[in-house]
């Protein structure tokens, strides 16, 4: 099974709305054929708004996903900015607890997408 994954499918996490520390709508796991270079990577999709008081964009909500992965900054309207970031280092890596603008709880792990809270 192992071989198959690591050869011919990638895994990756799947969550519409993940608030920086759990996922908020029902987390799944999603597949992809892993055969073509652009196509085998899991995708971090990380949305900001803009604060008018500050004039900073503040750290909103993460979208997992399978969806092929162009990474970059893309402003989505003229208050909402989405960062996306591609993973294809191993199954699973688009780990939404792996964010700069968000911490993790002291004393777990970086990895907390398959503990429960």
């Amino acid at each position: 099974d192992r071989v198959l994954t690591s050869k011919g499918i990638r895994f990756c996490y799947h969550c519409d709305f993940f608030d920086g520390f759990k996922c908020l709508t029902h987390l799944k796991k999603c597949w992809k054929f892993n055969l073509m270079i652009y196509n085998r990577s899991c995708t971090i999709d990380h949305y900001y708004y803009n604060d008018k008081i500050t004039g900073r964009y503040l750290y909103r909500y993460t979208k997992l996903s399978c969806n092929p992965c162009e990474e970059g900054m893309f402003q989505i309207y003229h208050d909402l900015l989405r960062e996306t970031f591609c993973c294809n280092h191993a199954d699973l890596c688009n780990n939404g607890n792996i964010n700069m603008d968000t911490t993790v709880i002291f004393g777990k792990g970086i990895d907390l997408m398959a503990e429960k809270s």
